[in-house]
Parts: structure tokens; C-alpha cells; sequence
């Protein structure tokens, strides 16, 4: 346990089965509030809570995503675990920011992967975009989750502690091959020198970053780009929204339709009803 923080609500978090960074996240978030009060956070009012809430946003001028977090830490902390009511603590219905997701084009991904001389690379690069997967999701990739005769992934306990099969490219089950050829691996697909431990997700980021570089691709930002660039090509493909959402482990078919407002270009090729019914009275 980290000096200053909480342990009996790390062990009820624990307990309550929050993925570990989450609940480093929310023990933060805890710590950062006593830290402001001087007082222990079980101790604090309603008005004193919302006076460090207030100053996060006004002073602090903490990002939106941010604040999310905080405000879920908080909610978990006085309503779970100290178990008090809506009179002794409280947080006003607060909007959620709608942000479209960067996408990168069909031809900036085939550059990215051009820009990858290196085969692992390549290979981990590959199967982020042909299978949609999170980068946490591809570093913990073994060998026996690629099902080859199915040409499907096992996703084993991914977010939201959820098993899950996507679709396996059969372009990436070729490169697969050829990456199991010349690396060898153990326990897992992606490794680091120590093929007992798999590769950092700062590692791969840092790999694809490298690659955008050499490609000379400014759009998108992070390797979760590729994740989301996926998701938009398929649909444009005519997969079915509620394939896609299986494909990509969404547990609510809201967070999918995203990509419908994402992807303008499945639209171009579509006319009104109204063109039809015209047609047909000419």
C-alpha cells in the first residue's frame, strides 16, 4: 500500500473487484482530497467536498475526463464505501462531453504499417488494427488465444472483466505466422527481451508512434486511433453495428453508434426517400 493512501477503501475496492489502475485512480483522487482539506476525507461535509470539487475545476482547470474520474472516486468512496445518503453527499447531473473519436484514413494506416520495418512490430501494429483491439488488450495477446482454424481472437478477462472472441484478419494470421517463425515466443505473443514478461503498453504506443512518424501521419493521435479506425472501416464495409459491438467488447450499443456519426462517408452513396418517391411519380 502507497504511503497516504486509504487502505480500508483499497481493500473494499479490492473486494468490489475495480480493475487495478481504476483503483489507484480512486485512491488518488481520495488522498488528493485529504491532502487539500487536512483532514481525514470520512471526516469532510457535503459543502467542504464541493469546495475541493469547485476548486479542481475553477482553479486547478482540470480536463473533463478528469473530473469524471474524481467525481466517480468520490461517488464510490462516500456512497459504497462510507455508505452515506444524497443529504451527505451529493454531485450535481453534470453533461458528457461528445467527442468523435480521431480516425486515421484507409491509406494513413496502410503507411503506418509500411513505415514498420521491424516484423514484431509490424505484426502487434497489425492485429491492433485488423482485430480492433485495445492496446492493453493486444500486449496481453498468448499464443493459444489466436484461434487459427476459426480465424477468431479469445480475449480473456478484458475490460470490464469480460471473455470475449473478435475477428482475426487473415492478412494478420499470415504476418502472425511469420513473426511466430522467426521470434518464437512463450508464454506470450508480444514479450519484452524477457520472453516471461509481455510488452509494456507505453511500449507498443511508443511503437506506433515511431512508426506514425516515419509514415509522416499527423491525423489521429494515440495507437487507440487504429482501434477506432477499425471500428469506422468496418461499418463502412456494411458489418452490422451489433457485430461491431462484439467485435470490439462495447457493453452498451450506445458507445458503438458512435462510429456512425464518425463516418460521414457511409452516408455519401444514400438518398432520401423523398428522391425515390419522385422518381417514382415522374
Amino acid at each position: 500500500m502507497k504511503k497516504g493512501h486509504h487502505p480500508a477503501f483499497a481493500k473494499y475496492l479490492c473486494l468490489q473487484r475495480v480493475a487495478p489502475k481504476t483503483s489507484e485512480a480512486y485512491l488518488q483522487a481520495v488522498k488528493g482530497l485529504s491532502g487539500y482539506s487536512q483532514q481525514p476525507a470520512e471526516k469532510l461535509t457535503n459543502n467542504q467536498i464541493q469546495d475541493y470539487l469547485l476548486y479542481c475545476i475553477q482553479e486547478k482547470k482540470l480536463a473533463w475526463s478528469t473530473c469524471n474520474v474524481l467525481f466517480s472516486a468520490l461517488k464510490k468512496f462516500y456512497h459504497g464505501f462510507l455508505g452515506r445518503d444524497d443529504t451527505g453527499f451529493s454531485i450535481p447531473p453534470r453533461p458528457r462531453a461528445q467527442k468523435l473519436p480521431m480516425l486515421l484514413s484507409r491509406d494513413e494506416v496502410s503507411r503506418i504499417l509500411r513505415a514498420t520495418n521491424n516484423l514484431k512490430h509490424y505484426a502487434l501494429l497489425a492485429i491492433v488494427y485488423g482485430s480492433g483491439l485495445r492496446v492493453s488488450e493486444a500486449v496481453k495477446l498468448c499464443p493459444e488465444d489466436i484461434d487459427s482454424a476459426k480465424i477468431l481472437i479469445r480475449l480473456n478477462q478484458s475490460k470490464g472483466r469480460k471473455d470475449r472472441y473478435t475477428i482475426l484478419s487473415k492478412s494478420s494470421l499470415e504476418f502472425l505466422r511469420d513473426y511466430w517463425r522467426a521470434y518464437q515466443p512463450g508464454k506470450w505473443l508480444f514479450f519484452t527481451k524477457d520472453k516471461n514478461k509481455p510488452m509494456p503498453s507505453e511500449t507498443a504506443q511508443k511503437v506506433y508512434y515511431l512508426a506514425k512518424q516515419k509514415a509522416g501521419v499527423t491525423s489521429g493521435r494515440g495507437i487507440h486511433s487504429l482501434r477506432h479506425s477499425f471500428a469506422t472501416h468496418a461499418l463502412e464495409q456494411g458489418v452490422q453495428l451489433f457485430i461491431l459491438k462484439r467485435w470490439l467488447g462495447h457493453a452498451s450499443i450506445k458507445t458503438t453508434c458512435m462510429y456512425l456519426h464518425a463516418s460521414p462517408e457511409m452516408f455519401q452513396n444514400l438518398s432520401s426517400p423523398l428522391d425515390s418517391l419522385m422518381e417514382g411519380q415522374s
